[in-house]
């Protein structure tokens, strides 16, 4: 049965399933404007996905054939992934803004030999053990990576600009920290029920109700550049904070009013783990070391492998975030680099 909400003023959701994934599914949204429905993210490249999405259209009184474009708020598999399924079956435009797009057009340029060796390189250098780089060092282009294929978005999302939707004021709000281009949309149009506010916004997974999203480094295995993810991701969310929409629309969970309170919520949330990353920090750590210390959702002990390199990813945000705060530093002539707070 397809699960399709109304969310009233030509706003609907289809819940569409993420595989094997805690998170449960995507809320895809379908705007209807004067040229037909947009989607506001497509789901999971999945048959399953797939099926749930057409159905879920179908509910709402439409069809994937009849889908006009599709807006990305970021190019992560769960929200971007059949995009391209969706645009070859109606010949709908998508649209994503450029940092995010240069990710996707990366992503289908390497290949995935030189994928697993940057990780190899990355893990060692954040001082993870030999018997965790291992199988990284012994895997073979032969082996694939989920999104490393997605679609090449044909138009681009440029913030603070309404998008090309007839009938609609849709304003891109570029809230980098999730990803690079990660954007979030203003639905600038009184609220259907009238609620107190500035009309409604469609979060992706920069504001969600009751989770933080993961905040990791931006990987490129072509640039060096230093970057301060958490250090973008807090700036977003006060931005966000300041719009005051009377609703967020998210990609995952469910809807919710006080964007605001969430927003100071979420920055509290931050800066209280970077206070308790500096208790850990009196002994000098890597960055792997720091990760096993950090408060996760359960025991260092039963995280997976492949959640173990995404929760390293986070320590090392934190990690740039508190050096460019010069609340720490990389301890002199440490391999691997270890970082102690000062």
């Amino acid at each position: 049965m397809a699960e399709a909400f109304d969310h009233g003023g030509g706003v609907r959701s289809v819940r569409v399933p993420i595989p094997d994934n805690p998170l449960g599914h995507t809320l895809v949204y379908v705007v209807d404007t004067d040229r037909g429905p947009v989607l506001v993210d497509t789901g999971w490249d999945d048959p399953t996905a797939w099926d749930a999405l057409a159905a879920g259209l179908t509910a709402c009184g439409t069809s994937v054939g009849e889908v006009a474009g599709v807006v990305v708020t970021h190019h992560h598999p769960d929200h971007h992934g059949l995009s391209g399924q969706v645009r070859q079956a109606s010949g709908a435009w998508v649209a994503m803004h450029a940092a995010d797009a240069a990710i996707v057009r990366r992503a289908r340029e390497t290949r995935p030999g030189r994928w697993y060796a940057y990780m190899a390189a990355k893990l060692t250098a954040a001082g993870a053990p030999e018997e965790h780089v291992a199988p990284l060092r012994a895997a073979r282009g032969g082996r694939t990576l989920p999104g490393l294929s997605p679609a090449l978005p044909d138009r681009e999302i440029v913030p603070g600009e309404l998008l090309d939707l007839p009938g609609r004021r849709l304003r891109a709000i570029w809230t980098p920290g999730h990803t690079p281009g990660h954007v979030c949309l203003h639905l600038e149009e009184e609220h259907p029920a009238h609620l107190p506010g500035r009309g409604r916004l469609f979060s992706g997974d920069h504001l969600l109700p009751e989770i933080t999203p993961h905040i990791g480094l931006y990987e490129d295995p072509d640039d060096a550049t230093v970057t301060d993810p958490l250090g973008d991701y807090l700036d977003s969310l006060e931005r966000v904070g300041r719009l005051t929409p009377a609703e967020v629309l998210p990609a995952h969970q469910h809807v919710f009013a006080d964007a605001s309170g969430r927003v100071r919520e979420l920055l509290a949330h931050h800066e209280e783990r970077l206070t308790g990353l500096l208790a850990l920090l009196r002994e000098p750590l890597t960055p792997w070391q720091l990760a096993e210390r950090m408060e996760w959702n359960r025991p260092w002990s039963q995280i997976p492998y492949g959640s173990r390199n995404i929760a390293v990813s986070e320590a090392e945000a934190h990690l740039r975030r508190l050096v460019k705060l010069g609340r720490a530093e990389p301890v002199t002539g440490s391999e691997p680099v270890a970082y102690v707070a000062v």
